[in-house]
């Protein structure tokens, strides 16, 4: 969910805008100084758009500096001319600087006026942004689109889906696991994380009662989630994920089940992993909560930030062509034989 800071654009820009709006400017590059959104720089058309394109947008990006580009096309819509919204975030720029321009991305969009915005690009380097990275967005665009994360998840539901009712209080036993009741206090711990009054809900199972119960809750960033990790235990843990991407400062609860490895018994292995479906099932059908992505590790240090981000928006790769089964030998294939079954009997010959 984005996340805004309270930050908008002062009386100038806005005045500004208007007259970017009705055609007056090519380009507007937005900054923010003083917790405010102001013009750093503006252009006005020179050529067409393409031409004055490159030229106008690349020299304004600083490599350790975010910004905002507003470039205006030469085509209109039913509300006047129509704009490329450039979100610059270099990769070497201060995370604080991302993070700010990241949560205020909506509010410029909204004081600038959405319906102008045509497309919205997001870039690291200039080839990103350059002319003809604008270009392959517009390809990629156009093609038909993959399955979400949610899509596919959706899509593995109704292919595992069991029909069962699975309730917080009650044990049950399912094609996907067994289903252990809840401790009260662990549901009101992912309640809160959920309303985000809290950032870290960490659960373990009570092998004694067969209860799943809550084990800790403390206030976790994320340099901090490998050591919440035991070492000589399993467990489940639900993460609120606070990050940026793509220009936008996101907030995900991400799912992590540790296990690890021989450290712990049989039986605990068996039941951790046996119990994980339906205690997912429950946290996302009967709470509500939306978990988007689901982790197994053997051990913390494996909980990077890197890793983290890369597992919460992998990379797409490109699409593999499926083997072709080879051809057979050319020219005739010979004589198919019948196979006969065990009562069937040959008929001897005279």
């Amino acid at each position: 969910m984005s996340h805004q800071t309270g930050i908008q654009a002062s009386g100038s820009v806005k005045d500004t805008f208007v007259g970017a709006r009705n055609g007056q400017y090519r380009l507007l590059k937005i900054v923010i100084d003083n917790e405010q959104l102001i013009v750093g720089s503006s252009r006005q058309p020179a050529g067409s758009w393409e031409k004055d394109y490159d030229a106008f947008v690349l020299p304004l990006l600083e490599d350790k500096q975010p910004c905002y580009i507003l470039y205006r096309l030469d085509s209109q819509n039913a509300q006047g001319y129509e704009w490329i919204f450039i979100a610059w975030s270099p990769d070497h720029s201060p995370v604080r600087q991302k993070m700010l321009y990241a949560a205020t991305r909506a509010t410029l969009k909204k004081e600038f006026g959405g319906g102008h915005i045509k497309d919205e690009v997001f870039g690291t380097v200039q080839d990103d942004v350059s002319l003809n990275g604008y270009k392959k967005y517009l390809i990629s665009q156009s093609s038909p689109a993959p399955l979400t994360a949610a899509e596919e998840e959706l899509r593995q539901i109704k292919i595992n889906e069991v029909q069962t009712d699975v309730g917080v209080d009650t044990k049950h036993q399912t094609l996907q696991g067994v289903a252990f009741p809840i401790a009260k206090e662990a549901i009101q711990a992912l309640e809160k994380l959920k309303n985000k009054k809290l950032n870290y809900v960490q659960l373990q199972i009570d092998m004694k009662n067969e209860t799943i119960i809550l084990a800790n809750t403390l206030h976790t960033e994320l340099k901090d989630l490998p050591k919440r990790i035991p070492k000589d235990a399993a467990r489940y843990h639900f993460f609120l994920y606070k990050h940026a991407h793509e220009g936008d400062y996101l907030e995900s609860i991400v799912f992590i089940y540790s296990m690890p490895g021989y450290t712990c018994s049989i039986r605990e292995r068996m039941l951790y992993s046996s119990c994980k479906s339906p205690l997912l099932e429950i946290v996302e059908r009967q709470l509500w909560m939306q978990i988007i992505r689901k982790i197994e590790i053997d051990n913390g240090d494996e909980l990077t930030a890197d890793f983290l981000y890369e597992e919460v928006h992998p990379k797409q790769h490109a699409h593999k062509q499926s083997f072709a089964k080879p051809k057979g030998p050319a020219g005739k294939r010979g004589i198919r034989r019948l196979i006969r079954g065990p009562a069937e009997t040959e008929t001897p010959s005279d």
